[in-house]
């Protein structure tokens, strides 16, 4: 099957990568961040970060044929572990206990101005 790259031009990547790749019916991403993708700027605030993240991962997966229900598996980095504030978005993003992905979070260094990012893995099943 050949691989296809997923471009979404509101979150383009700078670098010459695509948001994600999919091949068959699995759809894996790239980083993703918390850019408001109207002003393709980073929020300056981790919580409007994290909110913007986790609308551009919905789109992301979109783009690639996905939807958060498809979502198997998602890692997210932060420069300083606030598990309350990501909680809260998890929850709103994937309501249902008995149907939530996988999800690891690390703390790690961050670019300048980067206060998370995360990328996923889905499994398209239709």
């Amino acid at each position: 099957m050949p691989r296809r790259s997923i471009y979404v031009d509101e979150i383009a990547h700078q670098s010459p990568i695509p948001n994600a790749s999919r091949i068959g019916n699995i759809l894996v991403s790239g980083l993703v961040r918390g850019f408001d993708p109207a002003t393709h700027k980073l929020a300056g605030t981790l919580e409007d970060q994290c909110t913007f993240m986790f609308r551009n991962m919905r789109q992301c997966a979109e783009a690639g044929g996905a939807t958060l229900d498809d979502i198997v598996k998602v890692t997210v980095w932060v420069g300083k572990l606030e598990r309350k504030l990501i909680n809260e978005e998890w929850v709103k993003v994937f309501p249902d206990p008995k149907s939530r992905p996988a999800r690891q979070v690390m703390e790690v260094p961050m670019e300048q101005g980067v206060f998370i990012q995360c990328d996923f893995m889905a499994v398209i099943e239709r």
